[in-house]
């Protein structure tokens, strides 16, 4: 059997566990909403969607509902992505717009660049969103290498 790897439209990739698992780790878990970095009302899992201050969640709630968001993150990148792509590349860029949003992702130079198939342009361009509220965050700083190593196919 040929070992090469092969990219796929973006409409026949799913989201994987391992990109679940990313997201849950980078964000990290509240039981009870609090403000973001930029002041976005934030709950569970990074989730923002209708959270309002005073909610709580339970964790098995916060991975179901990272789950829905994560699904319907993935759905609209898939909208704006016109180039097939490796399941790695597909990981860190669903991983990217579930933290930056769908719009901000679709109106990148990232998919310009991608949809050129400027794929190493696109993958560098991940570390470009290391900012919060116009601050460099080291945490958004450290979440982006993993993403641009996990989008350029590097497994460290």
């Amino acid at each position: 059997m040929d070992d090469k790897k092969i990219r796929l439209a973006a409409g026949a990739l799913a989201v994987s566990a391992a990109t679940l698992v990313g997201i849950a780790t980078h964000e990290g878990y509240r039981s009870e909403a609090y403000k973001d970095a930029v002041g976005i009302p934030t709950l569970g899992f990074g989730e923002t969607a209708g959270v309002k201050m005073g909610d709580k969640t339970t964790p098995e709630r916060a991975l179901v509902q990272l789950l829905e968001s994560t699904e319907k993150h993935a759905d609209a990148i898939r909208q704006c992505i016109h180039v097939p792509l490796y399941q790695h590349e597909f990981d860190a860029y669903v991983s990217l717009a579930y933290n930056i949003g769908t719009g901000a992702f679709c109106r990148s130079t990232l998919v310009k660049k991608l949809n050129a198939k400027d794929y190493a342009g696109a993958c560098e361009e991940i570390k470009r969103f290391n900012r919060a509220g116009g601050k460099v965050l080291s945490g958004l700083t450290r979440r982006r290498q993993k993403e641009y190593r996990l989008c350029k196919g590097e497994t460290t």
